[in-house]
């Protein structure tokens, strides 16, 4: 029995504007119809050769609807998720699956992933896996080293004590190597003895527990807590906070990898990516004859070796002429680079921060545990809002202490509640909410509600809630 332990934190900055703070990468169909997070689910959910156990997610309390959403929306029924109070990198999250497992099975033996990487092909993944349990029987950590496809320099390295056979049995690791320059990214590919750090572990509980009390010691006392005192809600896992807060912020390489001498390295050569930036879409999706790949509202004339994505209904994005271009053009904000620049992305993530942009890193729609919104025009006292509410879902019993509402209903059915009167509202009929007044809405049907919401007052912001009842248990200020 394997334990899957999917990692879904992080901000995706290379791939603004598409995967921001608010709602990162691992959440949006890059490449396919599903998303990078339910990919990764379903390759450590199913197998003809492996045994998994329901996996583990690890994530902020921001997602953990999402998380749930998108893997019922790929029919998984997931296990424990823990919820980070707040992010601390990658090795109190290892550990602390770790010790929650071990909890459970002493005996468990744990596979974890990113929640965002690309692998094609998932037969190939698990033979890999396959191969490295026999190093995990033997008391290694095992990691996962890629075969270079070319000179990367945004990916760190693993050096291997000999040259990969091509039966990708496990090698002993000679040591981590960090993002290299492009000529030494020439040299190390040449040599054939580097693969890329594809940030993939197999181990079991005890050995890696066992690595962290020989090289991160520190760590074991405050996440140790934190698993023993989390706390249960609406069947997620609350990582304790306070303790939690005293862990270090590390990753796992620099943790415990790069300091321990039992680890091996399971070659695989069979397609992978951790889509870092938009020249990994590129790569990873279809291209036409010319090199061009077009996604959503999206036209190409006379280009070559370009990207061109709208992921806007109501933004057509025409490309003529263009060589090695990336455009990305979303409601509130367009990226135009050449692909070239493509770990550079980030730095217009840092320039839009420093000017305060909230493109910097609110996602356009809104996502929340029941639904999400849409601001589509804002004013200097008015708002106007599309809100899609799942069936079933229902908002707060909330009050506003600055502003009035208008719903207007043009998709379902809404069950409303003003001062405890409740009515239903059908499409193409309107109810207005007075400033004060106690109000929520649900969708009592089985199909999504939208309603439009026009927002009027002296202050339209976010923070004017004040919550009395929560299905979704959320305190004053929260968003998950």
């Amino acid at each position: 029995m394997l334990y899957p332990v999917i990692l879904c934190g992080g901000a995706g900055t290379r791939l603004w504007p598409l995967s921001r703070k608010s709602y990162p990468k691992q959440f949006v169909p890059l490449v396919g119809e599903e998303t990078l997070f339910q990919a990764s689910a379903k390759r450590l959910s199913t197998s003809t050769s492996l045994t998994f156990a329901p996996p583990v997610v690890i994530t902020g309390s921001d997602f953990r609807f999402i998380v749930t959403e998108q893997l019922a929306a790929a029919g998984i029924d997931p296990g424990a998720v823990l919820i980070e109070p707040e992010g601390r990198n990658t090795a109190p999250a290892v550990l602390a699956a770790a010790l929650y497992l071990h909890a459970k099975d002493p005996d468990a033996t744990l596979l974890v992933a990113p929640s965002d990487h690309v692998v094609p092909n998932t037969e190939a993944f698990h033979n890999a896996v396959s191969k490295g349990l026999s190093s995990v029987d033997a008391g290694k950590l095992v990691t996962f080293g890629i075969k270079p496809t070319h000179a990367e320099t945004a990916y760190g390295y693993l050096e291997l004590s000999a040259q990969p056979g091509t039966e990708g049995t496990p090698i002993d690791l000679k040591r981590f190597v960090e993002k290299p320059d492009a000529a030494r990214a020439d040299e190390m590919v040449t040599a054939g003895t580097f693969l890329w750090n594809a940030g993939i572990f197999l181990f079991k509980a005890t050995d890696i527990i066992a690595a962290f009390k020989t090289h991160a010691a520190d760590l074991i006392d405050p996440v140790g807590a934190a698993v023993t005192e989390a706390q249960s809600d609406l069947g997620f896992l609350r990582l304790a906070a306070d303790p939690w807060s005293r862990a270090q912020d590390i990753s796992i390489d620099y943790a415990v990898m790069e300091r321990a001498s039992n680890l091996a390295v399971v070659p695989f050569a069979d397609g992978w990516s951790d889509l870092g930036g938009w020249d990994a879409v590129w790569r990873e999706s279809t291209q036409d004859e010319n090199g061009v790949v077009t996604s959503g509202e999206a036209t190409a004339i006379e280009c070559s070796n370009s990207l061109l994505r709208s992921d806007s209904d109501r933004l057509e994005i025409v490309g003529i002429g263009l060589k090695n271009i990336m455009a990305i053009a979303m409601n509130d904000a367009v990226l135009v680079a050449d692909m070239s620049r493509a770990q550079d992305v980030k730095k217009a993530v840092d320039a839009l921060k420093r000017k305060s942009s909230v493109q910097a890193t609110n996602f356009p729609k809104d996502h929340r545990p029941w639904g999400w919104f849409e601001s589509l025009v804002m004013g200097r006292r008015f708002q106007v809002k599309r809100i899609h509410v799942h069936p079933g879902a229902a908002l707060s019993l909330q009050s506003h202490f600055h502003r009035s509402e208008h719903w207007i209903v043009v998709e379902g059915t809404a069950k409303v509640t003003i001062d405890g009167e409740e009515q239903l509202v059908t499409e193409n009929q309107s109810v207005y909410i007075p400033l004060g007044a106690r109000h929520r809405m649900e969708n009592p049907g089985k199909v999504p509600m939208v309603l439009i919401e026009v927002q009027t007052g002296s202050y339209v912001g976010e923070d004017d809630i004040i919550r009395y009842e929560d299905v979704y248990a959320r305190g004053q200020g929260a968003k998950g």
